[in-house]
């Protein structure tokens, strides 16, 4: 059966004590395996709570296995993200002494699968767009002779694919470069507009495809959590989803869209958004501030992102080139740079990136930052403000999301979407209208 379980509500709470129960539940399914492959997100992503999953994972492999051939091994779904450093697996991941972590290499060390043909794309872009996409993965979920490879992350609203998680963890995050480019750029050229949000997307539908086609066969299990914020403020799960096919993903999806969606009833001027210092440290990753509130900012209006670890533009150094480069100057001159340029022609990721970095002139983007410079910001298209300032006048400590007496304030723009009421009429009843 697809879904294993689906366990979710607005208001509920899942504790400790049923995550227990329910990944106990998913390991009994699957006969207690001996050899786990787990496949969670990075840190970049550590409102998740896959993390603790993980943790609860091993400890009960820890308890239960006999097996003298057993292994628990860790392949995070970085992507083109840089990889983990044992600092930030300890934060996220606590002491797992027996577990093995893997780093994964979107160029390197891939499994061809088969490809998703251009016709099929074609259609799916309505026909904006027509090529093949190869279809590659880390050789080790493969190889790697496993009882159960298990992927563990948040659904949530996303700006290339519509709503994260899902297939997008393995064909992305653990995927090669050809699919973490033309995923990318079929998602900018259909409009992140007409991606946030949505579970029907061109390259949502393309995942599908890649998933029936070529996954299906591998026996991938989906452990999706769905994370909210609680009358104190604090994150809590909302929802544990866990299948092997797409129903138990959009089920996770519907509940999102009621907890993570924030629709407004006018457009906001302007907008203050913080940026955690262990997650976001690249516009590749803090440019979440602006993707996740451009449907909500007013024209003519102002966002504010206060960046105090952000050290590069790209969390690849060839991307990070690129964006220093050609920088975010709005869809036109981005798809007149791909047209001249090979080296945006042979990095698409990197050329949507730069499209969905872009307000289109619609609001100013201002970054506050310490790490990256007045002329650094400014030479990509952005305008620059002082850390110190910033702080000073937009409080992090003393603010709590939402309204404040003349701005918006958001904590972590990753944790939902900020739109207007308007914009989604057809998904009916949301947490926070």
């Amino acid at each position: 059966m697809p879904v294993h379980f689906a366990h979710g509500d607005r208001t509920k709470v899942i504790d400790n004590d049923q995550k227990e129960l329910l990944i106990q539940e998913l390991l009994d399914r699957h006969h207690q395996p001996e050899k786990i492959l787990v496949i969670p997100p990075d840190i970049t992503r550590l409102p998740s709570n896959a993390g603790q999953l993980t943790q609860i994972l091993y400890q009960n492999w820890h308890q239960r296995s006999r097996s003298s051939e057993r292994k628990f091994d860790i392949l995070p779904a970085i992507g083109t993200h840089s990889p983990m450093t044992p600092e930030q697996i300890e934060t996220m991941f606590g002491s797992m002494e027996e577990a093995t972590f893997y780093d994964h290499d979107w160029r390197n060390g891939l499994q061809k699968m088969g490809q998703v043909p251009a016709e099929v794309v074609h259609e799916f872009s309505k026909g904006k767009l027509k090529y093949d996409i190869l279809v590659e993965i880390n050789q080790r979920i493969v190889q790697g002779d496993y009882d159960l490879v298990l992927s563990i992350g948040q659904v949530v609203p996303h700006e290339v694919v519509g709503m994260a998680n899902g297939f997008k963890n393995v064909l992305v995050g653990t995927g090669g470069s050809e699919m973490i480019n033309k995923s990318h750029f079929l998602g900018a050229v259909d409009g992140i507009e007409q991606m946030l949000g949505r579970t029907d997307t061109s390259v949502r539908n393309m995942f599908n495809y890649a998933h029936q086609n070529y996954l299906k066969q591998i026996g991938i299990v989906y452990l999706m959590t769905v994370m909210g914020l609680n009358n104190s403020g604090q994150t809590v799960m909302r929802g544990l989803y866990a299948g092997d096919d797409k129903d138990s993903f959009e089920e996770a999806a519907n509940l999102s869209r009621q907890i993570n969606f924030n629709l407004l009833d006018k457009p906001l001027e302007r907008t203050v958004v913080y940026l955690d210092p262990i997650e976001f440290k690249s516009t590749w990753l803090g440019n979440k501030a602006i993707y996740r509130t451009r449907m909500a900012m007013a024209d003519k209006g102002e966002l504010v992102i206060i960046a105090p670890g952000l050290k590069e533009f790209g969390e690849d150094a060839e991307i990070d080139r690129l964006i220093r480069k050609y920088g975010y100057l709005g869809t036109e001159t981005t798809l007149d740079q791909v047209k001249r340029n090979e080296e945006l022609q042979s990095n698409l990721s990197a050329a949507a990136h730069l499209i969905h970095g872009t307000s289109e002139s619609r609001f100013t983007i201002t970054y506050a930052t310490q790490h990256l410079s007045r002329s650094e910001v400014e030479s990509v298209g952005y305008q620059w403000a002082n850390l110190a300032e910033s702080v000073s006048k937009y409080d992090p400590g003393n603010l709590t999301d939402g309204y404040q007496t003349n701005f918006f304030y958001i904590s972590n723009p990753a944790q939902g979407l900020w739109a207007l009421k308007s914009q989604f009429e057809d998904f009916g009843h949301c947490e926070n209208q």
